[in-house]
């Protein structure tokens, strides 16, 4: 009888949700992207939301009281937690042109009689997912965008502040051109000058003291990216603006409202990433660790047909590093476009990073994939393009 059941097969585990649903797992070696849902998230995160599910709590409450653990970790005197960066843009506009105002708060997005242009470099104006300047106007601003897309001054960002400018905004992003832009620095010294509020899009960056630090008047990240936390954003700035854009959920906040298992996800994730940057310290030694992670990845992937691959580091500055694969059409039979959405329609679907597929490059990014993973982006890679001819 002990042999019997010792030989039996190892039943096969139930299908996942994602499963039922008709979808496959993918296998993201694209980066943090909303695109794939964002970051995978710890045990102590789940663990969080799990139990705010579990009860109730009084929403308006739970938002200051999470607003105040946050704004320790980030370096602000208060933070407005949100459904994400891109909502974090338009509250923080709605907050700048309507205040605590109930009935200003109501009106918009029409603002009334009240300041609402929003001033940005023209190479700022970027689409991450949807156009910046849309959300800008779904909080009531109008932007204004100023110079050219290669090219804008500190003089262009002045030229353009009157009786009608709300902010100005400054994006820190892969997405934004930053050669010819005025930095960040030069954007805060004309709000003071001018006495203008800076915004600051921050999403993706993973030191969120390092920029609430910049003399910004409200600084937006991700929760969903960086941070480690679910789809969701902070607003960081002083306890006055802050509290103007939590006023926004009575208003055009309201289809953005971000839910308890979110808010109490988000206040795990931001502590957990507080313990481990150390001040900023372990973040770089991480990243160390990544760099060295893709150099041995780098060397494998230089031996398929058609691969040149390298290490390179992160295009925005942040202390990411890549393995980068450079495509030759010919010798891999398909051009980076096409060998990306060769890989994306396979199983499992495997996504690489595809910024800059128009001029040949692919790259991998190591923070969303586990080793096993690594290695089955591998073998994919391996299966459609083969080992290089000796030469």
């Amino acid at each position: 009888m002990t042999d019997s059941l010792s030989s039996s097969p190892t039943p096969a585990p139930p299908p996942s949700l994602y499963e039922e649903l008709g979808l496959a797992p993918a296998l993201n070696g694209n980066g943090k992207m909303t695109a794939l849902g964002g970051s995978r998230l710890s045990d102590g995160v789940i663990a969080a939301m799990a139990e705010a599910a579990r009860s109730h709590v009084v929403m308006d409450e739970l938002l200051v009281a999470a607003g105040r653990d946050l704004a320790a970790a980030t370096g602000s005197q208060d933070v407005c937690p949100t459904t994400g960066a891109a909502s974090g843009i338009a509250l923080a506009v709605a907050a700048l042109i309507a205040g605590e105002d109930l009935a200003r708060i109501e009106a918009l997005p029409d603002p009334g009689g009240r300041p609402h242009e929003v001033v940005l470099p023209k190479g700022h104006a970027v689409h991450f997912g949807a156009p910046v300047r849309q959300m800008i106007a779904l909080g009531g601003g109008r932007p204004v965008e100023v110079g050219s897309a290669n090219k804008v001054r500190a003089a262009h960002l002045a030229g353009a502040i009157g009786e009608r400018t709300a902010a100005l905004l400054y994006v820190q992003s892969h997405h934004a051109v930053h050669k010819g832009m005025p930095s960040l620095a030069e954007v805060v010294a004309v709000g003071r000058e001018y006495g203008v509020p800076v915004i600051v899009d921050a999403a993706a960056e993973e030191d969120p003291r390092a920029w609430t630090s910049t003399g910004a008047d409200l600084v937006v990240f991700s929760g969903g990216k960086a941070l480690g936390g679910p789809a969701s954003g902070l607003v960081c700035g002083s306890a006055a603006l802050v509290a103007a854009c939590r006023a926004q959920y009575a208003g055009v906040g309201r289809p953005m409202k971000v839910g308890k298992e979110t808010v109490l996800g988000l206040v795990r994730a931001v502590r957990e990433h507080a313990a481990r940057s150390d001040g900023g310290q372990d973040l770089h030694k991480g990243q160390g660790v990544h760099h060295d992670r893709m150099a041995r990845l780098a060397a494998r992937l230089d031996t398929l047909a058609g691969i040149t691959a390298r290490v390179v580091p992160d295009e925005a500055g942040r202390d990411i590093h890549r393995a980068q694969l450079l495509v030759d059409p010919v010798r891999a039979g398909r051009d980076a476009t096409g060998l990306a959405a060769e890989l994306a329609a396979g199983s499992p679907p495997v996504f690489l990073r595809d910024h800059h597929a128009g001029s040949g490059r692919l790259a991998v990014d190591p923070r969303c994939l586990t080793p096993d993973e690594e290695e089955a982006v591998v073998r994919r890679l391996t299966e459609l393009l083969g080992a290089a001819p000796p030469n």
